[in-house]
């Protein structure tokens, strides 16, 4: 086995996550439907790579993402912190007998579910919900996705494990106030939160036979950046032959629907924090992958795509589908000689992945991420080079149509027949 571990630090990291998880989840399904496409059976991957196997204290298997996901205090929505699998534990009034004056008790709402959660709990335990008033109809379903997702968690599908929801609690602020590199960097090591996060992280690769590398997604311009770089100091002390493949996320900003929104002195602050931010994540990782660009419904990889700039639901998608299919050589098994039909070329680790793009190189490396949404056809007189003249750039200041002789370049081709085999990787 070699596992890997994902970590997702900030707001628009576990947007991106929750879609990836989704994938996966669906990847799952297609595989446990016997009336499904024999191609989901015969695909040679090992989601446990992705995932762990579990038991509930009644002896129910589970199955969850090896994930530890970090964020605000109150952004999980209408999910626990405990996650869905097990059943939390009520903590015990606290009584103060020292006190004998009046007591007010103040108590939030908890965030209710919208009406597709509501759904999956429907078809899930095979009733409607206890929230469900009406039949909910699918446009409904659909208009509270495309305009009511306000958290990660309102359109997530996976049951997540204990350990895997840390939030940042006894912060009392929101994402606009969290928008630099300086004022993240000591939250990390405050109340605890440090050996409480390495606990969690620790729980999921001692279990692991054989890791193979982190994936750690983070959002790369705002105080989050810091955070994550104090943990990956940690990581980096603490598991020196694990490599760290990090994805450095930015997300929609104020400055995604207005040129103008930020004047010419925070302009250069921002520009100062994310350069500061660049250096030290690229320093503690082996390969580091910049995505998010300013614009993306107006760029080339978006011409077959219905983006919204504004939404992160929208967004976060493109990004997720982007590391899904890049994820696939990770998990994927050779089966057999390279003359045989049941041969999967392309099978690497995250260790190779990174040995064979830096060469001879010993630093630590920075990729460009290019994709084509949908993939080119490959029929008729098309070969590499039309595919390679589809692909765009989701990283962003990235010049387009400059080509580097000296690049190394890995490409995978995601969900194509030809010529009898299923091609994943070229």
């Amino acid at each position: 086995m070699r596992e890997i571990v994902t970590i997702q630090v900030g707001s628009f990291a576990n947007f991106i996550g929750s879609h990836f998880w989704n994938f996966q989840d669906e990847l799952l399904g297609l595989v446990d439907d016997p009336h499904g496409d024999p191609v989901f059976k015969n695909q040679s991957l090992d989601m446990d790579v992705f995932y762990r196997a579990g038991e509930m204290p009644q002896g129910i298997p589970t199955y969850s993402p090896r994930l530890l996901s970090i964020d605000f205090q109150g952004t999980l929505g209408s999910l626990s912190s405990h996650g869905s699998l097990y059943h939390e534990i009520p903590s015990a009034p606290m009584h103060v007998r020292t006190w004998t004056g009046n007591v007010t008790k103040l108590v939030s709402d908890p965030q209710k579910k919208n009406l597709f959660l509501q759904r999956l709990d429907e078809e899930e335990h095979g009733k409607p919900s206890a929230e469900e008033d009406d039949h909910i109809q699918d446009k409904d379903i659909v208009e509270c996705l495309e305009n009511g997702v306000h958290f990660w968690t309102d359109f997530s599908k996976v049951h997540y494990h204990p350990q895997s929801l840390y939030e940042l609690k006894g912060l009392w602020m929101d994402a606009q106030e969290f928008d630099n590199y300086g004022i993240g960097r000591d939250i990390f090591s405050e109340a605890l939160r440090g050996e409480e996060i390495n606990d969690r992280l620790r729980f999921f690769v001692e279990e692991c036979d054989q890791i193979q590398g982190i994936q750690f997604i983070v959002d790369d311009s705002g105080g989050f950046s810091s955070v994550a770089a104090e943990f990956l100091e940690n990581i980096a002390d603490e598991y020196t032959n694990t490599p760290v493949l990090l994805y450095a996320a930015r997300g929609p900003g104020p400055g995604t629907t207005n040129k103008n929104a930020l004047g010419r002195k925070d302009s250069i602050s921002k520009a100062l924090h994310d350069a500061v931010s660049f250096s030290r994540l690229s320093s503690f990782s082996k390969l580091i992958v910049p995505i998010g660009l300013p614009f993306l419904s107006r760029s080339k990889a978006s011409t077959f795509l219905c983006i919204e700039d504004s939404k992160a639901y929208h967004c976060s998608a493109v990004y997720a589908a982007a590391l899904h299919s890049i994820s696939l050589p990770f998990r994927m098994e050779s089966i057999g000689s390279a003359t045989d039909s049941h041969y999967v070329a392309g099978a690497i680790d995250v260790n190779g992945i990174v040995q064979m793009l830096a060469g001879q190189a010993r630093q630590n490396m920075v990729a460009i991420l290019d994709v084509a949404m949908p993939a080119p056809c490959l029929t008729g007189e098309q070969n590499k080079q039309s595919v390679q003249r589809g692909l765009h750039s989701l990283t962003p200041e990235i010049a387009e149509d400059v080509e580097d002789f000296r690049a190394i370049e890995s490409t995978t081709v995601h969900g194509i027949h030809h010529s009898g085999f299923n091609l994943c990787f070229l």
